[in-house]
């Protein structure tokens, strides 16, 4: 697969990572950064935001695409938690000692076509006829998802065009976000006619305002099960993480945020 496509801008954390050249003891009194996939930016911020009024610990997060906080682990980043949204690079991750263990499934997400309120020829149709019917009369300009080569949003949304069979006619006008959040933002903001983003995104109070959004079959692309980990130099607040991270209150939190949970 080659995508030549236009791509905007590098992905935005959502803290600042100067640490990363520090060593371990200088690092030991900070607060763990938390790698987490851009799907999860508005419910693990109210998780967190809950974790901390309970155990009085700060957190620091970053949010971006699953595959570039994989490669970054590999090179030393000091991240203490793994939150990806495709389970195959924590495993990878595990297999080549870079994570305690293989972690925990904590979430299934889900596809949704986006589309923004103003100025787009599309409606939010999740079987993709509408797009389908703009493609074949020339409507379509812009198109987002996030970059399928690192992003598993971006694999899935991929998937899921493929599924329709209109991924030859779309490729052309593709948008590529560097992670689903991003993507979310251009197909909501009139950088694009529209796009397919994560359902938790399209269900967040900051994003619903912004467009309309339909579900996309599940079976239309390979499952995104979402897994997490704790990197091996992972401190006692990020283990504490971890585990309310499997706690009836975070889990009631994601699915509000419309992900699938375990249990």
């Amino acid at each position: 697969m080659t995508l030549t496509r236009r791509m905007f801008g590098a992905a935005t954390l959502a803290c600042g990572i100067a640490a990363i050249a520090q060593p371990a003891a200088a690092r030991a009194q900070e607060a763990p950064v938390v790698a987490a996939a851009s799907d999860l930016r508005f419910a693990v911020q109210e998780i967190a935001a809950a974790f901390t009024l309970e155990t009085g610990h700060a957190l620091r997060l970053a949010f971006g695409s699953t595959g570039n906080f994989a490669r970054q682990i590999r090179e030393g980043a000091p991240f203490e938690m793994f939150m990806a949204a495709d389970e195959s690079y924590v495993l990878d991750l595990a297999r080549d000692g870079f994570l305690r263990d293989e972690g925990a499934l904590y979430a299934q997400g889900r596809m949704a076509i986006a589309v923004p309120n103003q100025g787009s020829p599309l409606t939010a149709d999740g079987t993709l006829e509408d797009l389908r019917r703009a493609l074949d009369v020339g409507q379509v300009s812009r198109f987002a998802i996030a970059n399928p080569q690192h992003a598993p949003y971006g694999m899935r949304a991929m998937e899921v065009l493929q599924h329709a069979g209109i991924w030859a006619a779309i490729e052309p006008s593709l948008v590529l976000g560097e992670n689903v959040s991003q993507a979310a933002q251009f197909a909501l903001s009139g950088s694009a006619d529209g796009g397919i983003i994560a359902w938790s995104l399209a269900q967040s109070p900051q994003l619903r305002p912004l467009g309309d959004f339909a579900l996309i079959p599940a079976e239309w692309h390979q499952p995104l099960m979402q897994r997490m980990a704790m990197v091996r130099n992972a401190g006692p607040v990020a283990e504490a993480f971890y585990r309310y991270m499997q706690r009836p209150v975070a889990l009631d939190i994601m699915a509000r945020h419309g992900f699938a949970v375990p249990g």
